[in-house]
């Protein structure tokens, strides 16, 4: 059966009104954007664009609602695995190479301050997924730590692609993924107090 060929063109629609919001984004701040700024560089009308998204705010939280969906899809397909080795080093390597797929996104969104929600969505998806991991492995007396343990960790690894995208990922990915790993490590064993259970 063919699909809807106006389902196909609204999603052509709004890809190109996103792919054209991100390049305008490397141009100059979120705040400055206007609908028409977005409409002009996609080649569409305001009317178009309309049919979609109420303003650009809606438009630039539907982008970072399809890279969260994506990954969160990646964290399933490796959750799994990760709960049999008891690490979480199964989905660290695919998520870094989402990452470096969607380099230049994640790169306009990290540098934009308007987009400080992205940060906070990623700090929640690794809250959500991380929660009962923490909880199986550790055995948290106290609830609180498992949330500053993984807040921690979220920021930190922000803090790591940041500023690996920044340096031009000049370090090799393996050694990146090792750094990361002994992050979590160290950060949990000071945590919770149990030597020899390795986060990774």
């Amino acid at each position: 059966m063919l699909k809807n060929p106006e389902d196909r063109r609204a999603r052509r629609s709004r890809k190109l009104l996103k792919e054209s919001l991100l390049e305008l984004m490397r141009q100059k701040a979120f705040s400055e954007i206007s609908v028409r700024d977005v409409t002009d560089a996609a080649d569409m009308n305001r009317g178009t664009f309309y049919l979609h998204y109420s303003g650009t705010a809606e438009l630039l939280r539907s982008l970072e609602e399809d890279l969260l969906a994506e990954l969160q899809a990646l964290v399933d397909a490796h959750m799994q695995e990760t709960v049999a080795v008891g690490s979480v080093a199964p989905v660290f390597e695919p998520v870094l190479d989402f990452a470096v797929e969607h380099r230049e996104t994640c790169a306009v969104l990290f540098a934009s301050s308007e987009a400080s929600g992205f940060f906070q969505s990623i700090q929640q998806l690794v809250h959500e997924n991380g929660t009962p991991l923490v909880r199986s492995w550790f055995h948290p007396v106290d609830p609180r730590l498992t949330d500053y343990l993984l807040n921690f960790l979220a920021w930190g690894f922000i803090g790591l692609l940041a500023e690996w995208f920044e340096k031009d990922m000049a370090l090799p990915k393996a050694e990146l993924l090792a750094a990361a790993q002994r992050l979590a490590d160290s950060a949990a064993a000071g945590l919770f107090f149990q030597e020899g259970r390795e986060f990774s």
